[in-house]
């Protein structure tokens, strides 16, 4: 059976270890409307202001545990995640089948579904281009961290 484990960095030393997410105490806190917005006909909506938004505490559950990593390559644009965009990463969080995971793979960052089946561990990738990655018996599979959140921004 294959084994997930946290990742070490102590067991590295050439992967970069990233600092965690500081939640600056002047944040942007921008309005929040109350009315989920139809990607249909246009509706005013002035009215209803709920309150603001901090995208810091919409993102990040655990701050002492969240990083951001940059997103190189199109292996999971199936999940919406393309280059360029940002990844929030909660450490804190075991990771369990279905999550989108950060790991650690022949000593590099990859970002993948964890699938968890009858005992055998795989990383799907959501681009049908790119084949799981199979874990044999006794293999240890680093997972860095859960993936919880992205950040994209759109080209204007």
């Amino acid at each position: 059976m294959t084994t997930i484990v946290s990742f070490d960095p102590a067991s590295s030393s050439t992967l970069p270890y990233p600092q965690p997410a500081a939640i600056d105490p002047a944040v942007c806190v921008l309005p929040l409307l109350l009315h989920r917005v139809p990607a249909g006909f246009p509706s005013p909506a002035d009215e209803y202001v709920e309150k603001g938004l901090d995208l810091n505490t919409y993102l990040v559950r655990n701050k002492v545990a969240t990083y951001f990593f940059r997103v190189v390559g199109d292996s999971m644009t199936g999940a919406h995640i393309h280059d360029g965009d940002m990844l929030v990463v909660d450490r804190s969080i075991e990771p369990k089948h279905g999550h989108i995971v950060l790991a650690v793979i022949n000593n590099e960052y990859t970002v993948k579904r964890l699938s968890i089946c009858d005992g055998v561990v795989e990383l799907h990738a959501e681009n049908p281009a790119y084949p799981p990655i199979r874990f044999k018996e006794h293999e240890e599979l680093q997972v860095w961290g859960v993936v919880v959140g992205t950040v994209a921004r759109f080209a204007v």
